[in-house]
This record gives structure tokens, C-alpha cells and sequence, in this order.
């Protein structure tokens, strides 16, 4: 009986030379491939209707209260208030932009492989919700600078409009950033929360809408401080709220703004405990997903 032998034959196989990227460049990747799946960039047409059709909403809505307050000479629409005017917009492009982050990556089970080295368990997570969070903000903001510009190049009063213009423009912005983190960190623990994208979506529209009626049934109750409080049960109007204290009549423009008394301090409180909750129970959910 003769020993088996074997030969090992050079196909032309070679080690990797080049340099080796570490967290930071996959963290990077991770997050700019997300802002691209949010607006249907590099994936098929079918994929960029629904994103652009809503940024071609905003846009147009923009470029129309800007048109007007060009013939009028006054301020249709302050740049929060742009914000509030589009944020049943958010909802629903949340709703489709968060499962499309997470849902799809749970449901093909790749997840294994993004959790190797050099990539920890939450930077996973945590670059998603960053692309979600600038890509609700760029629907938001990119509109707003289409204002800033066609007020800034339309204004009367020179430089010294324009800068007033920045420093409306400002606040707008960050407001804006408020809904985009808020609205970002409530979707996409939903949506991880499942591989299936109709339930997410589905999931994610019931949060904002159904805590609404909450909100309605608080604000008629025979108690003062109550109705005040009662915005804090919505996403929406928690964030309105929000808005309301911190930025007054940039918001309002004297007309009022919610009822929400003294209590504009707890509102702020309760939406950065609110982000808290969400990113940690998001870090905890992909923790489990990361041991099975």
C-alpha cells in the first residue's frame, strides 16, 4: 500500500501589503453608506422615489414661502416654524429610511460580519442612527438655507439684513437638529427591533400617532399643571414644546405657541432622557443580536 502524497501548487495568491484601516474608517464607511441608503444613492430607481419625492416636497414648499415673501416684503414662515410645518414629513420618511438602515442587514443575517474586528458591537448601531440623524436633518435644513438664500439675495437692508437673516437662520437649524435626533433615535429602535421593514414601518408611524390622542385626552383634564405637562406624552409635540421654550418668538411670532406654562425646562429634560432611553436600549438590542 503506498503513502498518499500531495502537492501544493502556486496559483498566484498574495498576501495583503497595503494598509490596513482601523474603527475610525469603518465607522466612516458604515455611516456614509447609511446617508446613502436613506436617499436611494447608488441602488436602483425604484429605491430614490419615495426619498426624493419628499425632498422635492420640502424644497418646493420652501421656494414657495420664500416667492411669497419676495412679493409681500414680510415673513410668511419663520425657519422653525419650517420645521414644525414639515414634520409629518419626518414621520413617514423615518419610517421608510430606518428599516431600510437595519431592518434588511437583520433580516439577511450579515450581521456577523460587521461585528467582527476591528468593528465593536455599538459602533454598528451607532453609525446608523448618525446617518439617520443627518439625513433628517439635511430634509429639514437644506430647505431652510433655500429661505436663508432667497432672503439674504432679496432683503433691502444690505449686509445688515443678511446678517440678521443668519441669526434667524441659526436657530432654525438646531431646531431642526432636535427633531432629527429625536425622530431618529425613536425609529430606529423600533425598526431593530425586527427584520420584517412593513412592521417597522408600520411600528414606527404608530409610535408618533397613536401617543397624539394621549395628548388630546391630558390637555382637557380639569388640571392646570396637567394640560400644561400633556405635550410630554408625543413625540411631536414634545419636541414642539421644546421649540416653544428655547426659542420663543422665533417660533411663535407672537402668536401664543403651546400652553405649556413653566414647565418649558421639564420639556427639555424629558427629550434628552428621552434620546438617553432610546440609544441605550438600541446599544443593549444589538448586544443581544451580537450573542446569538
Amino acid at each position: 500500500m503506498s503513502d498518499a502524497t500531495g502537492v501544493i501548487h502556486d496559483i498566484g495568491y498574495q498576501r495583503y501589503t497595503g494598509p490596513r484601516l482601523g474603527r475610525r474608517q469603518v465607522f466612516g464607511a458604515l455611516f456614509l453608506h447609511g446617508v446613502r441608503t436613506v436617499f436611494g444613492l447608488g441602488r436602483s430607481a425604484k429605491a430614490k422615489i419615495f426619498p426624493w419625492l419628499v425632498v422635492s416636497v420640502v424644497t418646493v414648499v420652501a421656494a414657495g414661502v420664500t416667492a411669497v415673501r419676495s412679493q409681500i416684503g414680510e415673513v410668511v414662515m419663520t425657519y422653525a416654524q419650517f420645521a414644525d410645518a414639515m414634520s409629518w414629513l419626518v414621520i413617514f420618511f423615518a419610517a421608510v429610511a430606518a428599516p431600510e438602515l437595519v431592518s434588511r442587514d437583520l433580516r439577511s443575517g450579515v450581521l456577523p460580519l460587521y461585528f467582527s474586528r476591528p468593528l465593536p458591537r455599538g459602533d454598528y448601531a451607532l453609525s446608523k442612527l448618525l446617518a439617520l440623524v443627518t439625513a433628517l436633518w439635511l430634509l429639514l435644513g437644506g430647505p431652510q438655507l433655500v429661505m436663508f438664500l432667497g432672503a439674504a439675495f432679496t432683503t433691502k437692508r444690505g449686509i445688515g439684513g443678511v446678517w440678521d437673516e443668519l441669526l434667524d437662520l441659526l436657530p432654525g437649524l438646531l431646531y431642526a437638529g432636535l427633531w432629527a435626533v429625536v425622530f431618529a433615535s425613536i425609529a430606529l429602535l423600533v425598526a431593530s427591533l425586527t427584520g420584517k421593514r412593513a412592521f417597522a414601518a408600520g411600528g414606527i408611524v404608530a409610535v408618533f400617532l397613536m401617543t397624539t390622542p394621549v395628548v388630546g385626552v391630558l390637555s382637557i383634564l380639569p388640571s392646570q399643571t396637567i394640560n400644561e405637562l400633556a405635550f410630554v406624552a408625543s413625540p411631536p409635540t414634545l419636541v414642539g414644546g421644546v421649540g416653544n421654550w428655547a426659542l420663543g418668538d422665533r417660533l411663535t411670532q407672537g402668536r401664543g405657541g403651546m400652553p405649556i406654562g413653566d414647565f418649558g425646562p421639564v420639556y427639555a429634560v424629558v427629550a434628552v432622557l428621552l434620546v438617553a432611553a432610546c440609544v441605550s436600549l438600541l446599544l443593549l438590542r444589538y448586544r443581544k443580536v451580537a450573542a446569538r
